[in-house]
């Protein structure tokens, strides 16, 4: 199954980071290509949550578990949807100097193993674009301190 991973180094705190990733009722404010969500179910420690995602005239609908840990981690576990399997995990922790340092990543497998080989290409970048999406939020939201921002890869 493929797997991306992406690891970083914020100046917000892992509390911050873990509120705006739980956050699912926000995600079409700013991230790409989702349209919408809808949260079925809520509690302090489990999620269950629709996302329709889209570009131009293609939608799809997932339907994902999502697993929290306050402010540590939050993993999403792939309930239904037009891939085989979609699981992502994030992990926060708060570093001595100050912000925190975030663990993405996401595995991913299509029922369709052509279309993976050629969608596999642009999963990356798409990937690489939502990660920021997140970053330019929290800036948004906390300050803008982007230049404090960096790759820990």
């Amino acid at each position: 199954m493929p797997s991306i991973r992406e690891t970083r180094r914020l100046p917000y705190s892992a509390e911050q980071m873990f509120d705006l990733v739980a956050d699912v009722d926000r995600y079409p404010e700013f991230l790409p290509w989702v349209v919408a969500t809808r949260v079925r179910d809520d509690s302090e420690t489990e999620m269950t949550a629709d996302m329709l995602v889209g570009f131009k005239a293609l939608r799809e609908k997932f339907t994902s578990k999502v697993v929290k840990q306050r402010p540590s981690s939050i993993n999403v576990h792939y309930i239904d949807g037009p891939l085989r399997d979609l699981d992502n995990n994030w992990t926060f922790r708060d570093v001595e100097d100050g912000g925190c340092e975030i663990d993405f990543c996401v595995d991913f497998a299509f029922k369709n193993l052509m279309f993976e080989t050629l969608a596999g290409q642009y999963i990356d970048r798409a990937f690489r674009k939502m990660v920021a999406a997140f970053e330019t939020r929290a800036g948004e939201l906390y300050g803008s301190s982007s230049s404090s921002a960096q790759s820990v890869a």
